[in-house]
């Protein structure tokens, strides 16, 4: 027993002499993997076994209370050893940050030394309609009903094989129940090869990595029970199609991701929009590619601010015949943010212009007016009061304020008929309340104001947490 424990008394030096033990028998440095940590251990191996006959001396010299001594040392290391596997296993706080343009849930993978990671988040709203519904349908139901949703369940699912290359996953389901309208989709499924800061590589079902929500949507991110409608009419969010390019940091404070994909298909596009234009990853037609990239830049001089922008550029005619033509149907995107973070405020502007090239022959083979050019943008302003009513609350509960304005028909070819109901503003009120980081109940009222037509108003109730 005196020569084992010895032994291991001679492990523990060794070990705490590569891994800078501090006084209180934590490593100053822990290993950040197991694989360095194995190592360490190995390393030393040899120059355990050459004082093996050493340590044999020694152990029958020592008297018994150093022996007690050694004893203890060993159990505090293997406290601290085994505390450290679990760490590296299964971190003692998870720490919910955004990265590589993710949202914080969707990150979670990023973090995990090794091996599988689950994350998710879920959102269900009561919406009233306040005004006009719309009248009825042929039988008899309200054309806009008061209605109550679990809008979309998600699970991220992510895999770290190693330090270079992980997966990361969003699985979603829509509306509870695909027999009642709702869906299950992937949103995004792709692999990251981490090959240098300045230059990643990111291949799969990739998100657009345009505006604010398309890539960071879970519920406790954003003002409001609804994503603005300029990130959902004009940037069709959730926006994801097949494809791959890379991402990185170019200098302190300035990042970039750009991929190539398959195009637009230009047979869905309507007076509303190009969002119906989205395929998906579901089969998707790739006789035409596009082309997608984003530049955000977040200067430590500024804290809290992030500027940026993003374009999207390529033909959706998928070589498909209109009227015995084939058209190119060249589908441009361009959006410019600001984001500004300060204390107890938040304020968030987003501007997006769009061009659809051969409107007129598309719109003439489709018999609906496309529009040749739409535009869309918003401002928003929050602020957490609690911390003037409760000092030393870690409660969240701010008020917050929607501007919207935007019209997808902003330019329509000549010949064709503008509709002026897509002439839109929006004006939005409401609350964000979250008890913890994790969990979000919000409530807020819209106020719709068409050109031409109504749209009712409506006022939203909603809970949404992440995971």
């Amino acid at each position: 027993m005196k020569l084992r424990t010895t032994k291991l008394a001679a492990a523990i030096t060794l070990l705490a002499a590569n891994t800078q033990v501090s006084a209180a028998g934590i490593p100053a440095e822990k290993p950040q993997t197991m694989e360095e940590m194995w190592k360490i251990i190995q390393a030393q191996q040899q120059q355990i076994d050459s004082m093996t006959k050493k340590l044999e001396t020694v152990a029958e010299k020592k008297a018994a209370g150093d022996v007690s001594q050694i004893e203890r040392k060993t159990d505090v290391l293997t406290e601290e050893v085994e505390k450290l596997r679990t760490q590296l296993v299964v971190p003692e706080k998870t720490e919910y940050k955004s990265a590589y343009g993710l949202g914080p849930a969707a990150s979670k993978v990023y973090q995990v030394g090794k091996g599988l990671s689950i994350g998710g988040y879920g959102e269900a709203n009561y919406q009233a309609r306040v005004d006009d519904q719309g009248g009825r349908d042929a039988n008899g139901n309200l054309v806009n009903p008061d209605n109550a949703d679990f809008e979309r369940l998600v699970i991220y699912a992510g895999y770290k094989f190693s330090d270079n290359i992980l997966f990361n996953s969003e699985i979603e389901f829509e509306h509870s129940s695909t027999g009642k309208g709702g869906e299950v989709s992937v949103e995004f499924a792709a692999l990251d090869f981490f090959i240098n800061k300045m230059a990643n590589v990111r291949a799969g079902m990739v998100l657009m990595p345009m505006g604010f929500i398309n890539q960071i949507h879970e519920p406790p991110f954003f003002f409001g029970n609804n994503r603005p409608e300029v990130e959902r009419r004009i940037i069709p969010s959730t926006w994801r199609e097949i494809g791959a390019g890379l991402f990185g940091e170019l200098a302190p404070g300035l990042t970039y991701t750009t991929y190539v994909v398959n195009g637009m298909n230009a047979d869905n596009f309507s007076s509303s929009g190009i969002r119906s234009g989205r395929q998906s990853g579901a089969q998707a037609k790739a006789e035409d590619l596009a082309y997608v990239g984003r530049l955000d830049y977040a200067p430590d001089y500024l804290p809290g601010v992030t500027i940026g922008g993003s374009a999207y550029i390529g033909n959706s005619g998928q070589n498909k015949l209109y009227n015995g033509h084939k058209l190119d149907v060249t589908t441009q995107l361009y959006e410019a943010h600001l984001q500004w973070k300060y204390r107890g405020l938040e304020f968030r502007t987003l501007g997006s212009f769009g061009r659809i090239g051969d409107a007129a022959a598309l719109s003439a083979a489709k018999g609906t007016t496309i529009g040749s050019e739409n535009y869309g943008w918003y401002s928003e302003v929050g602020y957490d009061i609690l911390p003037h009513i409760f000092p030393d609350s870690t409660q969240y509960l701010a008020p917050f304020f929607r501007y919207e304005k935007m019209d997808t028909l902003a330019s329509v070819p000549v010949g064709f008929a503008d509709d002026f109901s897509k002439d839109i503003e929006i004006f939005q009120i409401g609350m964000n309340y979250k008890p913890i980081p994790n969990v979000v109940i919000k409530a807020d009222y819209r106020n719709f104001n068409q050109k031409a037509g109504t749209s009712p108003d409506d006022f939203n109730l909603g809970v949404g947490f992440i995971f």
